[in-house]
């Protein structure tokens, strides 16, 4: 079979979608590398900051792994806008849908909530509310999205900042990403994105 022959989902047989099971099983197993050739992209997203917004991801991802953080919050730092392109006014969640399946639920609400939490370095500047992210102070988390935020994201625009490139990353990308997606004994206690 090469391909199914039903134009309606309502119509496939067991048969054709034990097909489009295997062929997605396939092409899932080449996540990590769609995940990385989407980093290389951010080399040329947004401009007018001192570094690319690939050199500011690796660089994020660099501090994070200096400071101790496990192999989950180092890749999340990675990718934590990711989805800058695509959805610039959402990138925060965008990210979080991507990781998801594969992090512990802390590290999910984090970047979820990081766009939010990142208010606070400017949006005072616009008329915004800096303090938003405090409606979320009695969550388990909002420590843990606050130090992410300070610690490494904002600080991650100098130039001069040692940071690895991409292929560094490489193998904790294959790694997380390999993952079974969805394994309880990873996820962890599940928390409400909202």
């Amino acid at each position: 079979m090469n391909s199914v022959q039903f134009t309606q989902m309502k119509d496939g047989t067991r048969e054709e979608y034990e097909f489009l099971d295997r062929l997605e099983s396939e092409f899932n197993q080449k996540l990590p590398e769609r995940i990385l050739a989407a980093l290389a992209e951010l080399q040329h997203s947004l401009s007018g900051y001192r570094v690319s917004r690939l050199q500011h991801s690796l660089q994020t991802a660099a501090r994070a792994e200096a400071d101790g953080a496990d192999e989950d919050m180092i890749v999340a730092a990675l990718i934590h806008d990711i989805g800058d392109e695509l959805a610039p006014y959402n990138h925060s969640q965008l990210a979080a849908a991507v990781i998801r399946p594969y992090v512990r639920s802390e590290v999910t609400w984090v970047l979820h909530h990081h766009g939010l939490f990142q208010n606070f370095y400017y949006a005072h500047h616009f008329g915004g509310d800096r303090h938003e992210r405090d409606r979320y102070q009695d969550h388990p988390a909002y420590q843990l999205c606050v130090d992410f935020c300070e610690k490494w994201d904002q600080a991650s625009f100098d130039p001069a900042y040692p940071t690895p490139d991409l292929e560094y990353f490489r193998p904790m990308v294959r790694r997380v990403f390999g993952r079974r997606p969805f394994d309880p004994a990873v996820l962890g206690e599940e928390y409400s994105l909202s």
